[in-house]
């Protein structure tokens, strides 16, 4: 008796296998330059980069070459949706190895921890005593977040408006027409955006070194100040670093905040590209309004200085960017600022850029569908549509953006009584629900806010954070659609 076709032989792994290959052999290829740091600094822990880089090179070609024979010409949705996943969990596998085997001598859950932080951009770190770490370990920690950071914006630009993850087909028209042919516009797009972003770091490591930072710490700072990740090389953060770096960095996250795709069209002769957008006004009308109630707040308490404005820009920026950094321990704050960088930080920054979180334009498209019920409300014959950049906002982009608000609840909500149950405390269960599901990093309370980290967070809470950190980078559909019956059927 004929039997129909199985999952096997309908779903074809191979172009799947053969670029994580690619990626995981490349990552392996990175690993040699903080081996060249430590082994120019004398440092024995280069031999761990060695090992890490030999195992993923190795590891990462093999699958490459028996996946060779694939068709590369594109990419099916089922293909896109595995691929997208899939690569955020081998990366950091292997991007772990230099923790595991290095001087740090992690256990495999922070070593995957600091992975997965760092590849994520989420900045949460499990490490302290890091200015006493190898150069080689801070030099990989950076490179993590700067190689995730690129990989976040192609992931924005190509698959997200293909998937038509929440609402982000909204975009589909501004980065390039990507359906059948993933994979070719996939590396077209990614060469645009690398000269951009390579070019941005490179500004941003010149205006490090001008404020007097060393050069390693103008490197590092650079790497996870573009890529929007946060980690830095001293367990002070910022406020190890000169007044005058903190102004930078508030430049360049802002920067990296705004969607790369418009940076495309400003180096390609559209001068009017970032003033146009949305996203960007609502950004940056948002940022402004959560700094000054912040600094307004502190001159209420301290008086007038230049210290609170400094502090309230940098920290503020930092959290609604996803940043992470800190210049201050805003926890002595007072509990209006706590409120403010909270919610801030669920607002993030714009799509197709590194930032995180649930993003403006998500926010914009949520009010403009209210403001059209109101209205429809107010006049029941008139017909309301609502709009987003004076275009009207199809449905399925409203449906879209509705039902990623209403999974975002509930996932921040399941996390949240996840990490409660293994014994964290209601703010840390919060607040680390919050700072890993939307990629921020630091959170709330002794802990794990700015002046903790989560080194001492059990090893269940560090999976369950593990699990939100990965959904959350990947905008929560693209994961959930994996875990239905109909997406292997189909």
């Amino acid at each position: 008796m004929a039997q129909g076709p199985t999952l096997l032989t309908m779903l074809d792994l191979r172009p799947i296998g053969y670029v994580i290959g690619l990626l995981v052999a490349a990552l392996g290829c990175a690993m040699l330059l903080p081996m060249a740091v430590d082994l120019y600094a004398g440092n024995r822990n280069w031999m761990a980069f060695l090992e890490s880089a030999i195992i993923t090179v190795f590891t990462g070609g093999l699958i490459a070459q028996s996946c060779a024979n694939a068709d590369h010409r594109g990419l099916t949705i089922q293909q896109t949706f595995i691929l997208t996943t899939f690569v955020w969990l081998a990366l950091p596998l292997f991007g772990a190895l230099p923790f595991y085997f290095g001087a740090t001598q992690a256990s495999p859950t922070d070593a995957f921890f600091e992975a997965m932080s760092a590849l994520t951009t989420t900045g949460a770190t499990v490490f302290s005593g890091l200015g006493d770490l190898p150069v080689g370990i801070n030099i990989w920690r950076g490179a993590l977040q700067w190689l995730g950071g690129i990989g976040i914006i192609v992931v924005a630009m190509v698959f997200l408006p293909e998937l038509r993850v929440g609402g982000m087909q909204i975009f589909r028209s501004e980065s390039f027409d990507t359906f059948g042919k993933i994979l070719p516009r996939a590396t077209e797009i990614s060469s645009k955006i690398s000269v951009i972003y390579i070019s941005i770091t490179a500004a941003a490591i010149i205006a490090y070194l001008a404020c007097g930072l060393s050069g390693m710490d103008a490197f590092m700072h650079a790497m996870t100040t573009v890529s929007t990740g946060g980690h830095s090389n001293y367990d002070a953060s910022f406020s190890a670093l000169p007044a005058a770096a903190e102004y930078v960095a508030v430049v360049f996250m802002i920067a990296a905040a705004l969607p790369f795709v418009r940076y495309v069209q400003l180096i390609s002769g559209d001068n009017l590209a970032l003033l146009r957008d949305a996203q960007i006004r609502g950004f940056l009308i948002i940022l402004a309004v959560g700094v000054a109630a912040v600094t307004m707040w502190l001159w209420s308490q301290g008086g007038f200085s230049e210290e609170a404005l400094r502090k309230a820009l940098f920290n503020v920026t930092s959290i609604m960017t996803g940043t992470g950094y800190s210049s201050a321990d805003y926890m002595q704050w007072g509990s209006f600022p706590i409120a403010v960088i909270f919610f801030i930080g669920l607002v993030g920054g714009c799509a197709g850029s590194t930032s995180c979180s649930i993003k403006v334009f998500r926010f914009q498209l949520l009010f403009a569908s209210i403001r059209a019920q109101i209205n429809a409300i107010h006049s029941p014959h008139g017909i309301f549509t609502p709009r987003y950049e004076g275009r009207a906002i199809e449905e399925d982009v409203v449906n879209s953006v509705m039902a990623f608000f209403m999974v975002f609840v509930v996932t921040l909500g399941v996390v949240a009584v996840l990490l409660g149950l293994t014994g964290l405390d209601f703010t840390t269960s919060v607040s680390g629900a919050v700072a890993t599901l939307a990629n921020i990093g630091p959170g709330l309370g002794d802990e794990i806010g700015p002046a903790g980290n989560y080194a001492e967070i059990n090893t269940a809470a560090k999976w369950i954070m593990i699990a939100a950190m990965v959904i959350g980078r990947l905008e929560l559909m693209a994961v959930y659609a994996m875990l239905t019956l109909r997406f292997w059927r189909n």
